[in-house]
């Protein structure tokens, strides 16, 4: 079945956008979107910074079919997402910084005025097996619930939205926190509190 032209070309910038952020390595990540009881997903292999056409996988909600079996990989931890919440849209990425944070945090908090105001706090969740196991699937939907973009520790964050614009902005400015909070450390001075109520952040 052919793809929507301009569901591809949505794919084609999203895909592209989350390469050149530095988002994601030459073949890792992956996104989708949800069309009633059907989902568009990222071919198995397939290179988000190049995606083409025949890179987009349709296949159902509630169970396995033909598309199946060219999917992502994770297609397991999309469709659980997808049954836990309104999502319309998933954004999976391998940001490099977050990844760093993550092995050393149970929580990412953003110390810089859009970050904050954007995401509030990001938790970093623990799997024992990942890469689209059913224990990393029901992790990740579970913690989406309450958050709009989570974190696997050492792995990468999983964002929702109604959009794939949406939820790459939640990656983007996830990644962009990270960088900070590391330059902050780097420059290792005591930070000027700006932010009113800024002990709530790590509350929310």
């Amino acid at each position: 079945m052919a793809v929507d032209q301009r569901v591809y070309e949505m794919f084609r910038d999203i895909g592209r956008d989350m390469y050149v952020h530095n988002l994601i390595s030459s073949h890792g990540g992956n996104i989708s979107v949800r069309f009633g009881d059907r989902i568009l997903i990222k071919r198995r292999g397939a290179m988000l910074g190049r995606l083409k056409p025949h890179d987009i996988i349709e296949t159902r909600l509630d169970k396995n079919d033909s598309g199946v079996a060219l999917a992502s990989t994770e297609l397991i931890v999309h469709r659980a997402i997808y049954k836990a919440t309104p999502a319309l849209a998933v954004v999976h990425g391998h940001p490099r910084r977050s990844i760093a944070l993550s092995l050393a945090r149970d929580e990412i908090v953003p110390i810089d005025n859009e970050g904050s105001y954007l995401l509030k706090k990001v938790p970093v969740v623990s799997v024992e097996f990942a890469s689209g196991t059913k224990q990393m699937a029901d992790t990740i939907a579970q913690a989406l619930v309450s958050y709009k973009i989570v974190f696997l520790r050492g792995h990468g964050s999983f964002a929702i939205g109604q959009t794939l614009d949406e939820a790459f902005q939640w990656t983007d400015a996830l990644e962009e926190a990270s960088e900070i909070i590391m330059y902050a450390r780097e420059i290792g001075e005591e930070m000027i509190e700006y932010r009113k109520m800024s002990d709530s952040y790590t509350n929310w």
